[in-house]
């Protein structure tokens, strides 16, 4: 079983609209975890302008992507194709990334089938069992859990690298219940593969509180929130999924 550790730089952030326009990656044997996998990294040109405000964050410019190719033309599409086609004899590659379904999406997006993914978001919310973590974003579980990583921030190569030791950590702790690497990988994808149960408040009048006690002593803000979810039609199914479960 090969660990495919991928993040992509995009356009924008609008799933269906915006494309990616860097991708980086490297495999991993899961027997040889700790080993350091060859990071590939390409810039790609996308079929739409980089926004500013993804500029703003990623420092990749229109002007650096002019000349490159598109990404359905490429080597490293027709490389991630064989990677992540499910072998007959077993279950298949699996992807890695943080908040998963994005970087999937923008794969969706250019053809690619991802039958098996970590999303290490959410592998990171059903391990904070007490809601100690504030939030869950890649450079901030970075800092929160004082990972020694060289890597720069809103760049696919650092946030490969982090991405990498965030699973090592999370992976070992799932390895101390006495299950072994392959079920560890199970159980993560079995995790990653449903919605999230938010426990705490990271915003709004309710800031810091957990949603149990919220759903308690204020139901009606938990209706309204679910409200707006649903019709700004917001692609937040763990908000969603959170909130009709405490309803």
């Amino acid at each position: 079983m090969k660990l495919i550790f991928l993040d992509t730089e995009t356009t924008g952030n609008e799933v269906g609209k915006d494309r990616l326009c860097e991708v980086c990656y490297k495999v991993v044997e899961l027997a040889e975890l700790e080993e350091d996998g060859e990071l590939k990294c390409e810039y790609f040109k996308p079929p739409l302008p980089i926004s500013v405000k993804s500029s703003s964050v990623t420092h990749i410019t229109n002007k650096m992507v002019v000349d490159k190719q598109a990404f359905a033309d490429s080597q490293m599409k027709k490389d991630l194709e064989g990677l992540l086609l499910a072998d007959e004899n077993d279950a298949g590659n699996v992807l890695i990334a943080h908040n998963a379904k994005f970087d999937v999406a923008m794969l969706e997006a250019e053809g690619l089938k991802v039958p098996r993914i970590i999303c290490t978001l959410r592998t990171a919310r059903y391990l904070d069992d007490n809601a100690v973590i504030p939030e869950y974003g890649l450079q901030y579980l970075r800092y929160f859990l004082e990972l020694e990583v060289e890597a720069q921030a809103h760049d696919a190569a650092g946030d490969v690298k982090v991405l990498t030791e965030i699973f090592k950590r999370q992976f070992t702790k799932f390895k101390e219940s006495g299950l072994s690497a392959e079920e560890v990988i199970e159980k993560m994808i079995e995790i990653s593969a449903r919605p999230s149960l938010i426990k705490k408040f990271n915003f709004g009048k309710h800031k810091d509180k957990t949603v149990a006690e919220v759903a308690r002593v204020d139901r009606n803000y938990l209706e309204w929130l679910l409200k707006q979810k649903l019709e700004t039609g917001e692609d937040d199914d763990d908000w969603v999924y959170t909130l009709k479960y405490y309803l």
